[in-house]
């Protein structure tokens, strides 16, 4: 007997739900060590340089496994592709928490930071196989949303649990929620709703066969043959590089060089710039479902991001109320980003859905690979000689020209948009 009726939404949101836990905890995982600074330094008697490696080795090895996972989504699919992450980021944080040494912390680190790398690309093969594609953009910005929950929660509450009790301990309490994700994600997650008695809501059940070289680079290759692909490459890297340049590194100096903010102040302002990216993400990628098109709306939030920045970068001496305003506005706009996945998920056909978000991954994953360091680089570069306590203080024209960088990509960005195909969000390949 042939299944008739489609999956009830309920359902469809519980098992997404399922695979956005599996993301949440690798957003968890991936700032953990910016809390945990000082005993990490401790317990493995190292510096600054050698605590940078640790947190830095997480994102290689999640970078690298970007576009290997999105070939991996279309031949496994996502029930077992999760499940494994999940097993072996559990391994890896275990590793971690019990490392005699800062070899073996590293190689933990790299473990996870692999691992969970699948959490993304198989969630959005989730969202396509169990989701009407109407709610697809919107469940792209809802994950996003999750990510940053798990950000919040290897922020304060993870350092007074490690107050509370050893580092090690929570990271080990971590790795055990991690391994129960997984056995829940293998009881209940199916790759597809016929596997549960329903009809398939697309056809991406015709997909890749075997794992290769060969299949990898032919996925590749293939998906580039269609326009967008490369557009949508691009431009989502300069507008989350902007945020994680600005929240992640370099936007705490700048407030408090010359805004004259503490520093707790400083880094209320830059997680507030991050709530807002993670609340604009679900609210763009919904309005784009709900106007049925992704081009216009795309295209306003990335003005509003590039006026935002610059208004926050080269006005003079806001008022503290009017820089908190704009960064709100410039974190919730560049939500637009979300409309990526979609976007490019509708370029190309439904079976090549995991390479192409594994592709798009991977640029969005360049932004804060590149800018990050370009920035810090332009700043040695105007450096005038100050310090302070041994630390290097730029003036106001060292930072102005190094988020220059930030403005261009997000420029170029813009200017890309107007040349990718409008998809009205209907898959129109």
């Amino acid at each position: 007997m042939h299944p008739t009726t489609t999956p009830p939404l309920r359902i469809g949101w519980f098992i997404w739900g399922l695979g956005a836990l599996f993301y949440l905890m690798g957003f968890f995982q991936r700032v953990a060590p910016a809390v945990l600074t000082d005993v990490l330094m401790r317990d493995f008697g190292i510096g600054a340089a050698a605590l940078g490696n640790l947190s830095a080795v997480y994102f290689y090895s999640y970078a690298a496994m970007q576009i290997p996972t999105g070939i991996i989504a279309d031949v496994w699919g996502a029930r077992r592709l999760l499940t494994v992450g999940a097993i072996v980021a559990g391994c890896g944080t275990v590793l971690f928490a019990l490392a005699p040494g800062i070899i073996w912390a590293n190689l933990g680190r790299l473990l996870i930071g692999g691992s969970v790398a699948v959490a993304f690309v198989g969630l959005l093969k989730l969202s396509s196989s169990w989701l009407p594609s109407r709610f697809y953009a919107m469940a792209s910005g809802l994950a996003l949303f999750c990510g940053i929950i798990g950000a919040v929660f290897a922020g304060t509450p993870l350092r007074l649990a490690a107050g509370l009790l050893h580092w090690r301990t929570v990271i080990l309490i971590s790795a055990a929620i991690t391994f129960l994700i997984s056995v829940t994600i293998w009881s209940f997650v199916r790759d597809f709703p016929d596997e549960k008695g329903y009809v398939n809501l697309t056809d991406s059940k015709k997909g890749l066969s075997t794992v290769s070289l060969k299949t990898i680079l032919a996925g590749i290759i293939e998906v580039f043959k269609y326009p967008n692909t490369l557009f949508l490459c691009v431009i989502p890297g300069g507008v989350v590089g902007g945020v994680l340049t600005f929240s992640g590194l370099w936007g705490v100096p700048f407030l408090t060089t010359h805004y004259g903010l503490r520093t707790s102040q400083s880094a209320v302002l830059t997680s507030a710039l991050l709530v807002s990216w993670a609340i604009g993400g679900p609210f763009f990628g919904w309005l784009s479902d709900r106007l049925g098109q992704r081009k216009p709306l795309y295209i306003i939030g990335c003005t509003v991001t590039l006026c935002g920045w610059a208004a926050v970068i080269f006005a003079s001496q806001l008022p503290i109320s009017g820089l908190t305003a704009l960064l709100l506005l410039t974190g919730f706009s560049s939500g637009c980003m979300i409309i990526s996945f979609a976007y490019v998920k509708e370029s190309v056909p439904p079976r090549l859905s995991g390479t192409v978000s594994g592709v798009v991954n991977t640029g969005v994953m360049l932004g804060p690979t590149l800018l990050q360091p370009a920035v810090g680089w332009v700043l040695d570069q105007k450096w005038q000689g100050q310090t302070l306590e041994g630390v290097r203080i730029y003036d106001l024209a060292a930072y102005q020209s190094g988020f220059a960088l930030l403005i261009v990509w997000v420029l170029l960005s813009l200017i890309l948009l107007f040349f990718t195909r409008e998809t009205n969000c209907r898959q129109i390949a």
